[in-house]
């Protein structure tokens, strides 16, 4: 307990960043991991809807995938010139080498680092929203996006392994990971 105390005595110099995979928990997590640090929750998805006032789902049907991905890298520089805050990205925007590299120099970004297997189980929990998975073989297209991703998601400042865990048990190990990455990292803060 005395490293969740001691984290509310810290500086968060810049904006903290949730990456993985879809379903690894980056909106749930994140909206729980700011209200611990005191800071604000941004969910780059909600924000890429509300500048294209459209879904996700349906910028990819009229748009295509290349559209949203310009989009996404352009609202999530925008999101990070803000105050610190808590920031979860979409599971495809970190492999975006401007936003990984933006997400790199101006924020501390974490993976979340969670199993195949039991990711396919979360995303199944909420079929059809998801456009990457629509119509295909989901364990499949997890598993090939995860292989095409982790080397970019290994990039992260922090990887957190928080497979099985619950909310809170998650959150207490991103929290104790933060800590100990902003003590080791004296120039981040």
């Amino acid at each position: 307990m005395g490293i969740l105390k001691s984290m509310q005595k810290i500086h968060i110099p810049k904006p903290i960043v949730l990456v993985g995979m879809m379903g690894a928990g980056k909106s749930s997590l994140g909206s729980r991991l700011a209200d611990r640090l005191g800071l604000d929750f941004v969910d780059a998805d909600t924000e890429i809807e509300a500048a294209a006032g459209m879904s996700i789902a349906e910028i990819f049907e009229t748009h295509g995938e290349a559209a949203f991905r310009d989009g996404e890298r352009r609202v999530i520089a925008r999101l990070l010139n803000a105050e610190p805050r808590v920031l979860a990205l979409g599971g495809g925007a970190f492999g975006d080498a401007s936003t990984r590299a933006d997400v790199l120099n101006r924020a501390i970004s974490i993976w979340l680092d969670v199993p195949i297997d039991e990711l396919v189980e979360r995303v199944k929990r909420k079929p059809g929203k998801r456009p990457l998975l629509a119509n295909t073989n989901v364990h499949e297209k997890i598993t090939s996006l995860m292989h095409a991703r982790a080397p970019h998601y290994g990039e992260a400042d922090i990887r957190a392994d928080i497979s099985h865990k619950s909310h809170d048990g998650a959150i207490n190990r991103l929290v104790e990971l933060l800590h100990a990455h902003l003590h080791q990292n004296p120039s981040t803060a």
